[in-house]
């Protein structure tokens, strides 16, 4: 099934959202609502670098994990990991023990604190007007990467942030509410609000 699903408690939802507790509550609670912060998106934004390759639902059930083990995503605190904290992540069984993307989390806290502005306006800054674009009707609707998504990805490379393709990205601007993927007919989708990507979301 592409088009949203109806669940046991009679809500219609995508149908990923449908397929498993675990991702039901993500699906109806956070996926698509529109997120700011410094440390939040520096979060969603690591554990979407995480996900490549995986399923996000291995994420999910680890996040509690992630967050002991990068500090709640502080990225002051990240940027200072040094390679004893890399051993030590190595070794921690309640993340994702991959070298590459241990390090880029690192390499990335430490772009964020280098930034002139916050990670929050500069993310946001490549969140499209919604005006006039329609709801996809199933997941074949849903792209993978978008005009704005490969210019996110390029300017993040060009600020020195790593596994921040245009795939990760799109999907980041999913999650974050900087677009509403949220299939028609799926009740979460008249449940998020429309942003207006010139102001700050509140």
């Amino acid at each position: 099934m592409s088009g949203p699903a109806l669940g046991a408690d009679g809500l219609a939802r995508c149908p990923w959202g449908a397929s498993t507790p675990d991702y039901a509550v993500y699906h109806d609670t956070e996926w698509g609502v529109p997120l700011r912060g410094v440390t939040a998106l520096f979060e969603r934004m690591s554990l979407e670098a995480f996900q490549s390759g995986l399923s996000w639902l291995v994420i999910l059930r680890k996040r509690e994990g992630f967050r002991r083990a990068f500090a709640g995503f502080d990225p002051e605190t990240v940027a200072g990991f040094g390679q004893d904290d890399v051993a030590r992540l190595l070794g921690d069984t309640g993340i994702v023990r991959n070298r590459a993307k241990i390090e880029a989390t690192i390499r990335n806290a430490r772009a964020v604190c280098d930034l002139a502005e916050p990670l929050d306006d500069l993310l946001w800054s490549f969140a499209p007007d919604h005006e006039g674009r329609p709801a996809p009707e199933s997941l074949s609707d849903v792209p993978a990467t978008t005009a704005e998504s490969k210019a996110m990805a390029k300017e993040l490379k060009r600020r020195g942030f790593v596994f921040v393709g245009p795939t990760t990205c799109y999907a980041l601007m999913q999650a974050t509410g900087m677009v509403n993927d949220h299939l028609a007919g799926c009740w979460r989708r008249a449940a998020v609000p429309v942003v207006d990507v010139s102001r700050p979301v509140a």
